[in-house]
């Protein structure tokens, strides 16, 4: 059985930007968008296996990112919780209604 992984804030928002790059962006990561604590984490991740990260070769480097990243199966289902999670939260707290639920 495998143990169940609890992620700060900071870790779950680092967590989904990663997911986004890694699908949206082939895996190239904008460091720009990250701060210290989020590098450091990064690595921490990448020792442990839960993603892999590193530097793109120079050559490679372009406005979309100087460093990659991919993701675990276990990074991928924790992302994939977290964004239905936030779904959820966001739906809730919503300020609009759909017009099915409109009152005339």
């Amino acid at each position: 059985m495998t143990e169940k992984i609890q992620l700060s804030k900071v870790e779950k928002s680092l967590l989904l930007y990663l997911e986004t790059r890694a699908v949206d962006y082939g895996g190239l990561v904008d460091i720009s968008r990250m701060n210290e604590e989020d590098m450091s984490i990064a690595e921490q991740w990448n020792k442990s296996s839960f993603i892999k990260f590193g530097r793109v070769k120079i050559q490679y480097h372009n406005r979309d990112g100087t460093h990659w990243c991919k993701l675990s199966p276990e990074a991928f289902r924790l992302a994939h919780a977290e964004r239905i999670a936030r779904c959820e939260r966001i739906w809730l707290s919503k300020k609009w209604l759909p017009t099915e639920d409109s009152i005339e």
